[in-house]
């Protein structure tokens, strides 16, 4: 069974991949820090859903990428896990 590393390593070489990978960069990104948060307060889904006052697939889909979340839901995330919240702009040029 090929693990998703693997696939994505040979994936990245297809320049439409790429481009779609790409495009993703930032909601990747931050499903990639609502799971650190998560996990560096100790915190299962369950656990932090019960802190959000929501329900564990609520935190599923945001941590999945399958939905954006509003700055509200975001600071919700924040004081469950313990963090600050931090948002900034950064020059797109290279």
């Amino acid at each position: 069974m090929s693990k998703v590393v693997d696939l994505h390593k040979k994936w990245i070489r297809d320049s439409d991949y790429r481009t779609a990978f790409d495009e993703l960069k930032p909601e990747f990104d931050l499903a990639r820090s609502l799971i650190e948060a998560r996990l560096a307060a100790g915190l299962t889904q369950a656990q932090l859903a019960k802190r959000m006052r929501t329900t564990q697939s609520v935190v599923a889909r945001l941590e999945g990428g399958r939905i954006h979340p509003s700055t509200r839901t975001l600071g919700k995330v924040a004081q469950a896990t313990g963090t600050r919240l931090r948002i900034s702009f950064e020059s797109s040029r290279n």
